[in-house]
């Protein structure tokens, strides 16, 4: 794997979307200035020293399913059209679903979009009664007649017109809001390959703050939490995991027990990550949220097999309804930033990346999104899953 460059770097980024002559900036979290990154505010002015201490990796968020508009004029750029067919994702064919009943969203109910017989995507609502379906996600379609779909909710078809998301929301009124469960389940699933010895330390203490958060401050509410490492194929280990505990303390200490080796080659088993956070995990089929960070800096493997096994993983992720959000370092390239929002995208998620603002190393690539807004990266977080959760 690539020497990954080292987490904080203290230069305020302009970001320039490569379709477009104007330059977007972003800002910088509340109490960053140049007097935080040592004396001469520099590049990796601080490395090395101190601890790695939880509050100092800054981080932005990009929602692509918020920003459809951008999204679809972005891969319709020849820079980046071939980003998406080269993983073998076509998210042409959106239909976005909203239940409610009454004021109140409609949570964890089960979807599934058919065509005849033939079942096409599944997912559940999120805490917020939204839910994303695909038609040929995996396979280029030009053209479809919204007419052959029905859309299933709870196993009961749908009468009403279905609406691909060119059209708008398929926005849907149930006379029962069934069953509203406060389970909450947060799953992370890191890169513990070396290229990630000084990142992991760092993302560490961000974690373990994270999970002492959350749990602080969501006490109405039932948190489960499981870790999931992995290296690749021929290291001492591919994967290890530590199962969903309400202890929040288990997953803490497992976590701080976790040391970055080995490695090697630049890609890495992000695929058996996946399958095992996604099958050997134990998700709750009654759960308010579910959600899985997954913290890396290199793609998978580029096999067929190993897109296939990604396309079976985002496929199954949205059937539990489980929530993928990405949270990028600096060793990724442009193909694995597009991978990873299309993993976001398809499950309903949020993609994540950690910026250049706060410090030690190198820099990271520049994300190819419209103006946002640099946080945190452990309030962040915080931010999210309270956003899931509420």
């Amino acid at each position: 794997m690539k020497q990954l460059s080292k987490f904080l770097l203290f230069l305020p980024l302009l970001m320039a979307f490569a379709a477009c002559d104007s330059e977007i900036g972003h800002e910088l979290p509340p109490g960053y200035s140049s007097e935080s990154f040592g004396d001469s505010g520099s590049p990796g002015a601080n490395q090395g020293q101190g601890e790695f201490q939880a509050g100092l990796v800054t981080a932005a968020e990009w929602n692509d399913l918020d920003n459809w508009t951008f999204w679809s004029n972005l891969v319709n750029d020849t820079i980046y059209d071939n980003y998406p067919p080269y993983w073998k994702f076509y998210p042409g064919h959106r239909v976005a679903v909203q239940l409610n009943n009454g004021e109140n969203p409609v949570v964890n109910a089960a979807l599934e979009l058919k065509r005849a017989e033939y079942s096409l995507w599944k997912a559940r609502t999120d805490n917020l009664g939204r839910a994303e379906m695909w038609i040929s996600l995996f396979q280029k379609t030009e053209s479809l007649s919204m007419n052959d779909y029905v859309l299933y909710i709870n196993g009961e078809a749908w009468t009403g017109e279905l609406k691909s998301f060119d059209q708008g929301w398929n926005e849907i009124s149930l006379s029962s809001a069934g069953e509203n469960p406060n389970r909450v389940e947060l799953a992370f699933v890191v890169d513990a390959t070396g290229s990630m010895s000084d990142e992991l330390e760092f993302l560490k203490s961000d974690l373990q703050d994270v999970l002492d958060s959350v749990s602080e401050t969501n006490i109405n509410l039932n948190l489960f939490t499981a870790a999931v490492f992995y290296r690749d194929e021929g290291d001492e280990y591919v994967v290890k995991h530590s199962g969903f505990t309400a202890e929040t303390a288990t997953t803490i200490n497992y976590i701080g027990a976790q040391r970055a080796d080995a490695g090697g080659d630049y890609p890495e088993a992000v695929h058996t990550a996946l399958n095992t956070a996604l099958n050997e995990l134990q998700w709750s089929q009654q759960a308010r949220t579910r959600i899985a960070f997954l913290l890396l800096d290199a793609p998978p493997h580029y096999t067929t097999a190993v897109v296939n096994d990604i396309q079976a993983s985002v496929q199954l992720a949205a059937e539990k309804g489980i929530k993928i959000i990405p949270i990028t370092a600096s060793g990724i390239d442009k193909e694995t930033e597009f991978l990873m929002r299309l993993l976001a995208m398809a499950t309903n998620g949020s993609y994540v990346f950690i910026t250049n603002d706060s410090g030690v190393g190198n820099e990271h690539i520049q994300a190819s999104v419209g103006e946002y807004q640099v946080e945190l990266l452990n309030k962040l977080m915080v931010r999210l899953i309270k956003k899931y959760s509420d």
